[in-house]
């Protein structure tokens, strides 16, 4: 049994946690990471991972300025310049980079590549200790300190406990902080392919009556196709062997697709979810610990990337100025920076959700008027791409 103490402590060593551990790292503050497996060394003839994120031009800003964009890009990653979305064939609106003036909208990025390139530099780290082994069992809140206490009996004490977690975060349960939350009436199945062309740089979603189909563009000819549908319908999804989803997929998706054969699949249900507050005493919450969201316009891991940033800059900021950067009055500056604008974020989801899960005539005639008028809004579609992408 040991006893050790740290100034932060981050449970979740993914790409939010780890990306939160490093900056703080690189800021003078000594972090220590408990993740409960190291993530698998990148394998360069290996397929692609199902779990893909699109990763916005802000959150590659950030990994830039932490020094392991790089390492992503000598790994595996794929820009993608345009975005198109459409439910009838005349109601299409397409996002460019040339219209903000960008060379490129943001990458698709293979999850286990993010996790790994910031797991490197923590390694490396000599701020950061890294801890695989043991589960957590409790925490404790002290005035000035939280001490987590593993199974095996070990202690860690921290200044500051950070959830990063994930949605069903123990650090936020612990802590006794609610949510907000509600099932959507989709799941939604991640499918990896290989197209019979190179993959290109545009990615697409289709709606339908029972939720979108999106393709997202990978490296040489792989692809990631996003399949929403209802619960029962993606089960039945679940049963197809490879060849019967190829014929599944050739049914369902518009014929822009072209042959494509999946190679592997995964499905989730999809979940709304808010902390009730993001911060107490020596505790914060951030990424998916903090919320969740429907993953239409794939702002999952960007929002939790604007948490990080806001995290940050609160906290070396606090120090810097000699403030006890631990305390709850401090850490509400962050909470109150990101609480309203995740919420934001979660709320126009819904709406599309709302809007395009409805298959009534006037329903549809109204949200199809509303592409079209999206297509020509000029200025005002110009913006909504640019709080997209965090600019």
């Amino acid at each position: 049994m040991t006893n050790q103490s740290t100034e932060v402590a981050i449970v979740g060593g993914g790409m939010v946690g780890g990306a939160l551990a490093l900056g703080l790292a690189q800021h003078g503050f000594a972090v220590t990471v408990i993740e409960r497996h190291e993530p698998a060394v990148f394998n360069p003839e290996a397929q692609p991972d199902v779990r893909i994120s699109a990763i916005s031009a802000s959150s590659v800003a950030l990994l830039r300025g932490l020094g392991v964009w790089e390492s992503i890009q000598a790994m595996r990653c794929h820009p993608y310049r345009q975005l198109e979305t459409w439910e009838w064939e005349n109601a299409h609106v397409m996002f460019d980079a040339r219209e903000l003036k960008l060379p490129l909208l943001g990458y698709m990025v293979e999850n286990t590549v993010l996790q790994r390139a910031l797991w490197d530099e923590l390694q490396a780290h000599p701020q950061v200790t890294l801890r695989t082994e043991g589960t957590l069992s409790a925490l404790h809140a002290h005035n000035d300190f939280q001490e987590l206490t593993f199974s095996n009996g070990d202690t860690l004490t921290a200044k500051l406990v950070v959830g990063a977690d994930g949605a069903n975060s123990w650090v936020r349960q612990a802590a006794g902080i609610g949510i907000h939350a509600w099932q959507y009436q989709q799941s939604c199945m991640l499918i990896t392919v290989e197209c019979e062309d190179e993959a290109g740089d545009s990615t697409w979603q289709h709606f339908t009556p029972h939720g979108p189909h999106a393709f997202l563009p990978l490296f040489d000819r792989w692809a990631s196709l996003v399949w929403y549908d209802t619960p029962a319908r993606i089960r039945q999804l679940q049963t197809l062997n490879m060849v019967q989803l190829e014929q599944e997929i050739a049914l369902h998706f518009p014929p822009r697709l072209g042959r494509v054969k999946p190679v592997a699949a995964a499905a989730f249900p999809l979940t709304r979810r808010h902390a009730l507050k993001y911060v107490r005493p020596g505790l914060a919450l951030v990424g998916d610990a903090a919320h969740t969201i429907h993953p239409l316009a794939g702002q999952g891991v960007n929002l939790g990337y604007r948490d990080v940033e806001a995290l940050l800059e609160v906290l070396t900021g606090a120090r810097s100025h000699g403030e006890a950067w631990a305390s709850q009055g401090v850490l509400k500056r962050y909470q109150m920076r990101r609480m309203a604008d995740n919420f934001i974020m979660q709320s126009g989801m819904d709406l599309f959700y709302a809007g395009f899960s409805n298959d009534l005539g006037p329903v549809r005639l109204l949200r199809n008027i509303g592409l079209m008028a999206a297509e020509r809004a000029g200025v005002l579609k110009r913006q909504a791409l640019k709080y997209a992408l965090g600019l």
